[in-house]
Parts: C-alpha cells; sequence; structure tokens
C-alpha cells in the first residue's frame, strides 16, 4: 500500500522524515510499532479518502459510515504489513548504515520470527477486514499494493535501478483505487486520475529525501538518482516532475463529480507553492534546507490534494459546477523520463 512511498515509501518513501538525523536524536517508538512504519500510513489513508470523495455513491448513513470504517481500517493494516516485511527484507542493509543501525530488527529489539508473525497476521486481517466489510475487489487491491511496495519496488527495483522509485510508486498509488472499489464497486475515472497524480508526485517527492539522504544510499549501493547521476540531474528532473504534478492535478476539477470549481480555484496556492520550491531547489540543488523544504511541502500539497477534493463534495462545493469533458481522461498516462 506504500507511498509514497515507495511511497510512496516509499520505503520506499518514508513520508514524515524530514532528512537524515542521529538515531539518538529521535524518540524510539516499541519495537512492534517501529516496524509498522506508522507515519506512513495517514498519506495513504489520505489518498484513500480521496478516492472516495472521486466516486458517486449510493451509501448513505450507517452502510456509508461502515464501509468508509472498514475500508479505511483495512487499508491501515496491509499498509502496516507492506511495512513490516520490507524492515524484514532490509535488515541487513539497515544494519550496514549508521542512520538505521538502532532500528528494531538490526539491533535486535525485535526477532525475525516474531516480524514475519506480527506481517501475516496483519495480512491476514486487513483481507478479512476488506473481504467481510467492503468487497473482493478492495481486498485484491490492497493485497496488489502490499506486493506491489514488497516485491516490485523493495526486491527488484530499489537495489537494481535508478528509476525504482518511478516504477516502484505504483504502491503507494493505488488507494485511491482501495477507496473507489470500496464505494462503487469499481475503480473509475477520477480515482484512475489520483492514481496517476500520486504516480507523477512521488519521484519528486522521494527524490528530494534522497538528496538529503544520498551518502547513506552510497554508502551500501543503493542506486538512488542522485548517487547515480548527481545532484544538478536529479534537481532538474525534480523540476520536471513537479511541473507535470501541477498540470495532472488541475484536471481535478473535471474528474469529480461535483465541486470541481471549488477545487480548481483552491488548489492554485497549492501547486504555485510547489513550483516555487522545485525552481528554487534546481537553481541550488546542493542546499539541503531547499531540499528539506520541498520534501515537507511534497507531503503537506498531497494531504492537501486530498482535503480539497473531500471538501469540494460539500454541499456548498458542489453548487459550483464546471462544464463537463469533450472526452473523458485516458486511464493511463505515461511517465516522465528522468
Amino acid at each position: 500500500m506504500v507511498s509514497a512511498a515507495p511511497t510512496a515509501s516509499g520505503h520506499a518513501p518514508e513520508l514524515s522524515r524530514s532528512g537524515p538525523a542521529p538515531a539518538s536524536s529521535r524518540r524510539q517508538l516499541p519495537a512492534w510499532l517501529e516496524i509498522v512504519k506508522p507515519r506512513l500510513i495517514p498519506l495513504l489513508l489520505a489518498t484513500t479518502a480521496g478516492g472516495m470523495a472521486l466516486t458517486p455513491s449510493s451509501l448513505q448513513g450507517w452502510p456509508l459510515a461502515l464501509t468508509v470504517l472498514c475500508t479505511l481500517l483495512g487499508g491501515s493494516l496491509a499498509a502496516a504489513a507492506a511495512g513490516v516485511l520490507n524492515c524484514i527484507w532490509e535488515q541487513d542493509l539497515d544494519s550496514r548504515m549508521t542512520r538505521t543501525s538502532r532500528r528494531a530488527l538490526p539491533a535486535g529489539r525485535l526477532d525475525q520470527t516474531q516480524a514475519l508473525a506480527l506481517a501475516a497476521l496483519l495480512t491476514s486481517a486487513a483481507v478479512l477486514v476488506l473481504l467481510v466489510g467492503v468487497n473482493a475487489l478492495a481486498a485484491a487491491l490492497a493485497l496488489l499494493g502490499l506486493c506491489s511496495y514488497v516485491l516490485l519496488y523493495t526486491v527488484l527495483l530499489k537495489p537494481r535501478t535508478s528509476r525504482n522509485i518511478v516504477i516502484g510508486g505504483v504502491a503507494g498509488a493505488i488507494p485511491p483505487l482501495v477507496g473507489a472499489a470500496a464505494l462503487a464497486g469499481s475503480p473509475g475515472w477520477g480515482s484512475w486520475w489520483l492514481f496517476w497524480l500520486v504516480m507523477v508526485w512521488t519521484p519528486a517527492h522521494f527524490w528530494a529525501l534522497a538528496l538529503l539522504l544520498r551518502e547513506d544510499y552510497r554508502e551500501v549501493g543503493i542506486p538512488m538518482l542522485p548517487v547515480v547521476r548527481g545532484v544538478t540531474v536529479t534537481a532538474r528532473a525534480i523540476v520536471r516532475y513537479a511541473w507535470a504534478t501541477v498540470l495532472l492535478s488541475l484536471a481535478g476539477a473535471w474528474v469529480l463529480p461535483a465541486g470541481g470549481l471549488f477545487y480548481a480555484l483552491l488548489v492554485l496556492p497549492f501547486n504555485g507553492r510547489l513550483l516555487q520550491l522545485s525552481q528554487r531547489l534546481g537553481r541550488n540543488p546542493e542546499d539541503p534546507q531547499r531540499a528539506r523544504a520541498l520534501f515537507r511541502w511534497s507531503i503537506l500539497y498531497l494531504f492537501g490534494i486530498c482535503l480539497l477534493l473531500l471538501l469540494a463534495r460539500l454541499p456548498l462545493a458542489e453548487a459550483i459546477a464546471l462544464p463537463p469533458l469533450a472526452t473523458p481522461l485516458p486511464v493511463a498516462l505515461p511517465t516522465l523520463a528522468t
């Protein structure tokens, strides 16, 4: 389920991390809680809710509330299971990095067998909650997100290619499809738009973090883009993806069932700030403060997009309408070359 990121940490992207810091300076979570990567889950749930907001639903009252609750609970459990499996797979890698050597598994605060048992329990609970409380498609998509994060990103792409997050970002982009499937029975145009928005948003978000952590990645041989191509190329790629994110975000005004004009007006300052910070980084890619500022804003940006989608479904916002598109958006959009 991750994103944001592979997310996306993803991780894959570690969504709440603002840059490298000594392990001793961070509060140490209980071992079982640390390995589920709890700071990644809220953004995944936000995009799940965004997928729901993009879906015209006939559910009302308790059926709607119960479906939403089960969807978010099942998504949380699946994301937690993915986090545990990621920690298990990268245990040796974490042990060789100063920044991560004090994590629960490499530090010996949790046994690998216990971690595997926890991952199995979380995965089973996620599938059960989604099957019983939502529907089979939502359960299958959540399981697909989990497998994408662990197998596609962590195992296959991350150690082999500098474009790992471009492709592996699919794991963090699946939650909107889960949300749409929960309320409508199948993903619609709106949820596919949000899927591709998250995919395009993920590289700029994660590469800003990779600029801060590039020496850590270099130390253990992970071919992140700043390590392989350098900071200047990475900053230019970030700018391109920021522009793509901004342009694609505007399509939300038409894919929303209602309230599109409300969304279109309020998304402009979010987009302006994203472009401002990416351009600043492009002018001086060696400045860690600029990379940190962009990384932090990119998290708030995606939260903001999802909040606007939810607010656009309020009665007052729905009264403001845009003309429909002459043709629907495509289901698939090409990713940008780095």
